[in-house]
């Protein structure tokens, strides 16, 4: 069972833990099968720009540039590489609007951190544009909560285990709390961490696992504040 005072860091993901994220990537995927539905179906153009971006995350990564660099595939895929001007205009915008989102954050997020900082360190763990995440904890306003800041590019257990080494903390001493099964929660749990996941009402398709998860270090709350009734 967890105790408290074992627990040296504890870490939060950002996107649709800290703040909503997901629904403009959505609003973004719906703009581009819009711009190409004389080419294809919505759901095609929804399909084909999905398996561009887990095609891509070996080079490109994770975050909004990305993204357009995998709609720009998509398109090209879509159009058989007869992509006029204007489109790649539009697309370049619709990436645009995405780095310009407002910073919206989901509830009881004050109220938790408010409360964990004054009995452990805490740390921002997320993957993405370097700038853009900065941008985003910046316009937040949370930045004053977090010990540290670490943009991982991925979130494996390699990853995890880096930025542990980086902390000096061992596995047994980390908690981690996010939205994503597959990169908050399996990564830590195969290290001998804790995690929490707390389901956002979207979750981009990648992020899921077809199994149940059963563990000790893990647990889904229902809400953001059960934490402050196990931390």
């Amino acid at each position: 069972m967890l105790q408290p005072e074992n627990i040296d860091w504890i870490a939060f993901d950002a996107d649709d833990t800290l703040w909503h994220n997901e629904p403009y990537f959505d609003e973004a995927q719906q703009r581009f099968a819009e711009l190409f539905q004389n080419y294809v179906s919505h759901q095609e153009a929804l399909q084909v720009i999905f398996q561009h971006q887990v095609d891509n995350l070996p080079l490109y990564g994770f975050g909004i540039k990305a993204f357009t660099l995998s709609m720009m595939d998509s398109a090209l895929e879509i159009t058989q590489g007869k992509l006029t001007g204007k489109a790649v205009e539009m697309i370049l915008q619709i990436g645009r609007d995405l780095l310009q989102k407002p910073v919206e954050l989901l509830p009881e997020v004050i109220e938790v951190l408010t409360a964990l900082q004054k009995k452990h360190a805490l740390i921002v763990a997320t993957k993405g544009d370097l700038k853009d995440q900065h941008r985003k904890l910046h316009d937040s306003g949370l930045g004053a909560f977090f010990h540290r800041i670490e943009v991982l590019s991925d979130k494996t257990t390699l990853d995890y285990q880096k930025m542990l080494d980086r902390l000096a903390c061992k596995p047994e001493r980390f908690v981690m709390i996010g939205n994503s099964l597959r990169s908050d929660v399996l990564p830590v749990l195969q290290l001998g961490g804790h995690a929490f996941h707390i389901a956002y009402h979207t979750t981009w398709e990648y992020e899921k696992i077809d199994f149940e998860l059963k563990h000790e270090n893990f647990k889904t709350l229902g809400h953001l504040s059960e934490l402050l009734q196990i931390l």
